[in-house]
């Protein structure tokens, strides 16, 4: 671990939040929600994480990839607040299971979600979401348009470019740096609206922030039902990244502060992010690998990220930038990053050497493909209906408890 001084720390700060701003950003502009509620939500509730946790762990959150597709879905057809319920529900959930995890122990509660039910749902969640990716680079009635694909394209040669890049930090900010290059082509094509930019305050927030602020949250049961259960998947996720981070640090934090209090602190940041308005809060891979290349872990640095992150989330002209991203520049992220997130679950199978010569993982996996890519959405009664991911997820965890281990 490198020691550092009180001004070093600020611009180590500033690094953090461009590794995490990218993927932060993304979702909820993929979503529909506002970018700059989601940086507030990740500065206050990476401030709170640290809170929950003994300020030992270095962590900044952030927006979760796994909640796109029902976010998207829920706000589409019922609004903002009852994303803001569902969001709530899910920081519910972390909770739940935080205290579930202190009583009965990590091993207990993962028995449930074994890799033959979360790789296959990890992968559904990718597959759902990739006629998105497609749409927003142009495609649409079996044809493309050129001048989107084209954008398109050079954003997703950059990010691999960047991506092979060997001992480099440009390797922890392609999407950054992917998404800065696609702006500026997008510029002489005509995508970029100014205006929005110049009407803009420098500082405050917009009036769709405002809106998605003020909003009072709707505890509807078909948007709890949609997003709130996905965060018993990404706890899975989370305890993956807990253990990478405590590796790369050289701590246990499975000991201290424990995996109840980091889940916890999941948690109360999502439950937070759901009463502003912004996506589900969770831990990131990337966090782990800026701490790999700098050797820094004093989790100081990632809470003066975070404040940066607040910051950020008021500057009105920098949120009107944000806005004026163009479709096909975040299409072009899209294809790529929908396609690694069903490329994890597959990696999660594969590390877990599970065997597909045994019919009790083959019927397992086949129901939760089928059942979680082919349904959108079940009317169970009334107005009230659950998403096919649900669907998936249930069946699989039911399946893995009652089918005989031999079989």
């Amino acid at each position: 671990m490198h020691k550092i001084n009180g001004k070093t720390k600020y611009l180590l700060g500033l690094q953090h939040v461009l590794a995490m701003f990218g993927a932060t950003v993304l979702v909820p502009f993929l979503t529909g929600m506002n970018p700059s509620i989601a940086l507030l939500s990740a500065g206050v509730g990476t401030l709170l994480f640290h809170l929950c946790t003994k300020k030992i762990v270095p962590v900044f959150l952030g927006s979760s990839f796994a909640f796109i597709g029902a976010i998207s879905l829920v706000l589409k057809s019922e609004g903002i607040g009852a994303v803001k319920g569902g969001v709530m529900g899910a920081g519910v959930i972390y909770i739940i299971m935080s205290l579930i995890i202190q009583k009965f122990g990590v091993e207990t509660v993962k028995s449930f979600f074994p890799p033959i039910v979360t790789g296959p749902i990890i992968m559904v969640i990718g597959l759902r979401l990739s006629p998105v990716a497609l749409g927003m680079i142009g495609y649409a009635d079996g044809k493309f348009d050129l001048v989107s694909l084209l954008i398109a394209l050079v954003v997703i040669i950059t990010m691999i470019v960047i991506s092979v890049l060997e001992k480099s930090f440009f390797r922890l900010v392609p999407i950054l740096i992917s998404v800065i290059l696609g702006y500026i082509i997008s510029i002489p094509a005509g995508l970029i609206n100014f205006e929005t930019i110049s009407a803009a305050s420098w500082l405050g927030f917009s009036p769709e922030a405002m809106e998605h602020l003020t909003t009072i949250p709707k505890f509807s049961i078909t948007g709890i039902l949609a997003i709130a259960p996905i965060a018993m998947v990404v706890f899975i996720e989370h305890i993956g990244d807990i253990t990478t981070n405590g590796a790369v640090v050289g701590k246990d934090f499975f000991k201290n502060p424990g995996i109840h209090r980091t889940m916890l602190g999941d948690g109360v940041a999502t439950l937070f992010a759901g009463l502003i308005g912004g996506p589900a809060n969770t831990t990131y891979g990337e966090n782990t690998g800026v701490l790999a290349v700098t050797k820094v872990y004093d989790p100081a640095v990632l809470r003066i990220a975070a404040v940066y992150a607040i910051a950020l989330s008021v500057v009105g002209k920098f949120g009107a930038i944000l806005q004026t991203i163009p479709l096909p520049v975040m299409g072009g992220i899209s294809v790529i990053l929908f396609g690694m997130i069903a490329s994890v679950g597959v990696r999660t199978l594969i590390e877990a050497k599970l065997d597909f010569g045994h019919s009790r993982n083959l019927l397992i996996a086949s129901l939760i493909f089928v059942l979680g890519i082919a349904i959108d959405n079940v009317i169970v009664w009334k107005t009230v209906s659950l998403s096919g991911l649900a669907i998936a997820a249930l069946i699989g965890v039911i399946l893995n408890k009652v089918l005989p281990k031999n079989l």
